[in-house]
């Protein structure tokens, strides 16, 4: 057995052995095989060193192409077989300690940058060769009455010898003469190419320019032309050429001939189209991808005025489950079955399907009626998606979110659809999935600045943009104040100053509620000991106590109760001066294990207040294995009393749950008071404290220090 390469350059070095036995035996060279390898041992290096750079440098694989035809490997085989090899072997031997997808899409960009190299440089060597044949030609025909025979031997070396296709025709289009490499390119013997006429090898895919230019030529008006042109060969396939053609004169200067060289690019299209195509097409389900798609539709915005589009934005509701429990083999099955039913889906002029990536697909549709014609095609997908797909034996029912977008071309960019599009997708899916959603610019618009605000959150805390702001608490029997609620504000440098409902939800979301939480309790503490060190017991119920909001992500954060333990004994401040609300709905069901740290900061002196109580549904004989000391009534119980007379349910259901609540030795505190009818009402019934527009605003802590100053003094 041969043992593989120890070092990287044993690796090239085996790379360079393999690509010169495969270009050796089609390369025009007076070198050995072994000479040739070490031309190209250079090359492989740069190839090695490309592959493996951080940023892709395609002048540098094209280089490489270009050194091919310097060191005149110059048959058309020679191209494909380096392609080949480097395509097999290159990752092999110079990538094998990277990531292989990564590097096999980085070998492909190399060898499209190779052959773009290869091309350009043969092309540029072909003009060369042009030129010097056609001044060979012209220096023939100036001095043909001096020496004939020398200038008609080497003409005829040149034009045998050329390696690329040679023609001559009459100024009626009548072939001539052609030589052995372009009968070569048409396949075919010299009386079925000699003898036809030009006119005869039009072809649909020509330029317009093509047969002006021609007419020009023959004229006289111009003296050569280059063009890209196919042609049609006998057994029905189809040849593509860089075409030149030159007119030739006699003594006089009159025209009298036309010279045509061809240089066959057949090969080197179709691997720029292949490449394309694996550039534009998603490798799994054949469909259009990113790319293509957005070429796409930034073309149809860019149509002007009075063009309409359509989109749809799928995305499959629950495919990660199905990717967990079977497999991603399963469900890139599934995705191609998905793929094919959204093809059938979109057959009408002007319609396309793609895939974005993951399980997320587009359908798009143009037209002047778009608004109904988009409808049909959502309709369309949703119905595709309702039989089951069988996976493995199993029947899977598919569904999925859709969001539609509709609108005018060029008002807006392909970038601002698809997001609008992904915003109303995901609206679906919020609203349960399985259906589709019309796109909502104000829905939009808050779609969009609640991701601002998402992304602005961890930033906004390390540069001190919260404040907050304290709302007394009022005791109902004397009016006195007993402490205050903190509430924490957002000073957004663009938005200004934001309520807690507007960023508390999206930083319980993206878990940033722990940090925000952890700096407000410690925040809120540290004005308690500032209340306690200037008031004291000057206040008729004793020192201030403060009240502090816990999410159900910091409930259920493992290190609450060391960090308010830790937050306690830094500021000096007693446990007896903090109350941690909760609401009454992230305490439904709640197990032992969430209610543990919860017991432990009761048992330390912590009070617990059960926030929102009312609103939850919760069974009331829960309260006494909740460690609570205090109800917050929901302000929604007591919106009747603003009026005289009060609501009678409404006091009837706030005097059963005080005497529950005073049965079980839970004092009651009532949020949104805002009439002193309220406040008399609440305080006959039994109530003990209370917070609301009444009593104060939120504000700063200053504003309570002058309530408290007012209960101290009197």
């Amino acid at each position: 057995m041969s043992a593989e390469p120890d070092g990287p350059e044993d690796r090239l070095r085996r790379l360079t052995t393999i690509w010169s036995r495969a270009v050796f035996p089609v390369t025009s060279t007076s070198l050995t095989r072994a000479e040739l390898a070490e031309q190209l041992h250079p090359l492989a290096c740069r190839l090695s060193e490309q592959l493996r750079a951080r940023s892709f440098d395609a002048e540098a694989a094209k280089a490489v192409g270009a050194a091919l035809v310097e060191a005149h490997c110059t048959d058309p085989e020679t191209l494909t077989r380096t392609l080949d090899c480097v395509d097999a072997y290159l990752v092999l031997y110079c990538g094998e300690d990277g990531p292989q997808d990564e590097l096999r899409m980085r070998s492909s960009r190399l060898q499209h940058a190779m052959a773009a190299g290869y091309a350009q440089a043969l092309r540029e060597r072909t003009l060369a060769e042009q030129e010097a044949i056609a001044q060979a030609a012209l220096q023939a025909q100036g001095v043909v009455a001096q020496a004939l025979h020398a200038s008609e031997a080497r003409f005829r070396a040149v034009f045998e010898g050329a390696a690329i296709g040679i023609g001559i025709a009459d100024l009626d289009g009548n072939v001539l003469q052609v030589n052995e490499a372009l009968l070569r390119m048409f396949g075919g013997s010299e009386p079925s190419v000699r003898g036809r006429n030009v006119m005869e090898w039009t072809h649909p895919e020509d330029a317009p320019q093509t047969w002006r230019l021609y007419d020009e030529l023959v004229r006289g008006d111009r003296e050569h032309y280059h063009v890209e042109k196919a042609f049609n060969r006998p057994d029905g396939t189809v040849l593509w050429t860089n075409l030149t053609v030159s007119l030739l004169r006699d003594a006089d200067g009159n025209p009298q001939y036309q010279l045509a060289l061809m240089e066959d690019t057949t090969e080197r299209r179709l691997l720029n189209l292949r490449l394309r195509y694996e550039a534009t097409h998603d490798a799994l389900t054949g469909l259009p991808n990113r790319t293509l798609f957005f070429e796409r539709l930034e073309k149809v915005l860019g149509a002007g005025t009075g063009q309409r589009f359509g989109l749809c934005y799928l995305d499959l509701d629950g495919f990660k489950t199905i990717n967990d429990s079977l497999g991603h083999a399963a469900g890139d099955r599934l995705l191609v079955e998905v793929a094919d039913r959204l093809q059938s889906c979109a057959t009408a002029p002007g319609e396309m399907v793609a895939r974005l990536g993951g399980d997320e697909f587009v359908a798009l549709t143009t037209g002047p009626g778009t608004e109904r014609e988009v409808d049909e095609l959502a309709e369309r997908i949703m119905n595709a998606l309702i039989s089951p797909i069988s996976i493995d034996g199993r029947d899977l029912l598919v569904r999925g979110s859709l969001g539609i977008v509709e609108g005018p071309a060029s008002e807006r960019t392909a970038a601002e659809v698809l997001r609008s599009a992904d915003i109303t997708m995901y609206r679906a899916k919020s609203a349960g999935g399985n259906r589709s959603e019309l796109a909502d610019p104000e829905a939009d618009a808050r779609a969009i600045t609640r991701h601002g605000l998402t992304t602005a959150l961890p930033t906004a805390l390390e540069r001190g943009e919260f404040f907050i702001e304290y709302q007394p608490l009022v005791h109902l029997g004397d009016g006195s104040v007993r402490g205050a609620e903190a509430l924490v504000r957002w000073l957004h440098p663009q938005h200004g100053v934001l309520g807690p409902d507007r960023f508390i939800p999206l930083a319980e979301h993206t878990g940033l509620i722990v940090p925000l939480g952890r700096w407000v309790l410690e925040e809120s503490i540290r004005q308690a000991r500032e209340w306690r060190e200037r008031y004291g017991e000057k206040t008729p119920a004793g020192p201030l106590r403060i009240n502090v909001n816990l999410s159900p992500c910091q409930l259920s954060h493992p290190g609450l109760v060391q960090d308010t333990v830790d937050i306690l004994e830094r500021t000096g401040v007693t446990p007896d001066a903090l109350c941690l609300e909760v609401t009454e709905s992230a305490l439904i069901g709640a197990d032992d294990d969430l209610l543990k740290p919860l017991r432990r900061l009761a048992e330390m002196g912590v009070d617990i207040a059960l926030d929102d109580f009312g609103t939850g549904y919760s069974n009331l004989a829960n309260l006494r294995r909740l460690p609570v000391s205090i109800l917050k009534l929901d302000r929604s119980f007591t919106q009747g009393m603003q009026q005289f007379p009060a609501d009678p349910v409404d006091l009837k259901i706030v005097e059963g749950i005080v005497s529950l609540a005073h049965s079980l030795d839970l004092a009651v505190t009532v949020e949104g008071v805002e009439t002193g009818a309220q406040a008399e009402q609440l305080r006959i019934l039994g109530c003990d404290t209370a917070q609301g527009w009444y009593y104060a605003r939120p504000g700063p802590p200053e504003r309570l220090h002058d309530l408290a100053l007012v209960d101290a003094t009197g």
